[in-house]
């Protein structure tokens, strides 16, 4: 604990005393995101930091590979679709963007299932990406398969996110966009999908 304590006291120091405004009018007023951010867990893609967002900017959503599971109604747990209808129910964000990044390791686990079996819980969680793997079955190289899979499991959390009807139905009112991102890590370059061509465009 002692790296977080450190890192608390420096928050309060520094960025702190910069935004009480913000915060006081958080706490009076609740929070009003325009964003809903679905990111993978992976401690090197933080949206808060790679967007320079202000606390109440981004509802963020984070899970092994930023992946958005298909809508349904059965009573079991459903976390990430929950924090979805609360975002766009609740809090009307405007946009969301489904943001993965390079060197995800859920991606590699869904290429190597000797990853996803030696961690419990992975392998039900990763299975969802099926649909992308296949898509990308046919490229050879390692290295370009991981990158277009990588590509792939957005754009196929994209499409699931149209599968919940309260998105789909605001999506075509025009009151929410949807956005896909990469984020690479090396270079700290971000890429996103361009509606017309369906590719990916890095970020000027």
């Amino acid at each position: 604990m002692d790296h977080l304590i450190k890192g608390y006291r420096e928050f309060r120091s520094r960025r702190w005393p910069e935004e009480r405004e913000r915060y006081t009018d958080l706490a009076h007023n609740g929070q009003k995101p325009e964003y809903l951010v679905i990111a993978c867990s992976d401690s090197r893609s933080d949206p808060a930091t790679i967007f320079n967002a202000h606390p109440g900017e981004l509802f963020v959503i984070r899970n092994v590979a930023a992946v958005v599971p298909p809508y349904e109604t059965d009573d079991t747990h459903h976390g990430t679709s929950a924090a979805i209808a609360f975002a766009v129910l609740s809090l009307n964000v405007r946009n969301i963007l489904v943001m993965g990044h390079a060197q995800c390791g859920g991606v590699a686990a869904a290429l190597d299932n000797s990853i996803a079996e030696s961690v419990p819980f992975l392998g039900r969680w990763i299975e969802l990406l099926a649909p992308a793997a296949t898509h990308s079955a046919h490229i050879a190289d390692h290295a370009a398969h991981h990158v277009a899979m990588e590509r792939d499991c957005v754009r196929l959390s994209l499409e699931r996110l149209m599968t919940f009807p309260f998105v789909a139905e605001r999506v075509r009112a025009g009151k929410l966009q949807l956005d896909g991102g990469r984020f690479g890590i090396a270079d700290g370059k971000l890429e996103l999908l361009d509606r017309k061509s369906g590719s990916f465009v890095t970020v000027d």
